[in-house]
């Protein structure tokens, strides 16, 4: 796979991401599940934007940098060490499509983080760092979802995700 086809490829993904979390921002229920669909819809807005602009520069000058892909989303230590300060504990009432929303978001960030891990894989080194961060920003995406749906499905809490600056991480 080329380094185009790769960008164009990851955009494809991105947008797949992005309509899922915007779709679940319209369907959630719960105001705190909003919060947390919308904070990582956003994220996935700035990576297709992103990803545009690079592929943009690839045209332009023939290479890429890896330069300027922040995250609103810790790491995933950082959520780790997190979880166990659950907030925001759910009404009493049926949360089972948010549950089957965040779960849907599961597969996508875990197909995405595969096809970012198959490109650092195989592409020439110095096409890597673009998706070597990439990886690293999936990572924490699937922390985020898998500990809303483990708090879901355990203890009926959301993690309640404070706004994070794009500036952050």
């Amino acid at each position: 796979m080329t380094l185009e086809e790769a960008i164009n490829t990851a955009i494809e993904y991105e947008i797949k991401v992005r309509d899922a979390y915007v779709d679940a921002v319209r369907r959630a229920k719960d105001e705190v599940g909003r919060k947390v669909f919308h904070v990582l819809a956003r994220e996935e807005v700035h990576h297709v934007e992103y990803l545009e602009e690079k592929l943009q520069e690839l045209k332009t000058t023939g290479t890429v940098t890896a330069e300027g892909l922040r995250t609103a989303i810790p790491s995933k230590a950082k959520i780790d060490e997190a979880v166990g300060q659950m907030k925001a504990p759910l009404q009493k009432e049926d949360r089972g499509e948010e549950l089957e929303m965040l779960r849907h978001a599961l597969d996508l960030e875990i197909e995405t983080g595969a096809f970012y891990k198959k490109m650092v894989d195989e592409l020439p080194v110095e096409e890597k760092p673009v998706f070597a961060r990439f990886l690293e920003i999936e990572e924490g995406h699937r922390a985020i979802v898998q500990a809303e749906i483990d708090h879901m499905t355990g203890m009926g809490f959301w993690f309640d995700m404070p706004e994070f600056s794009l500036e952050m991480g």
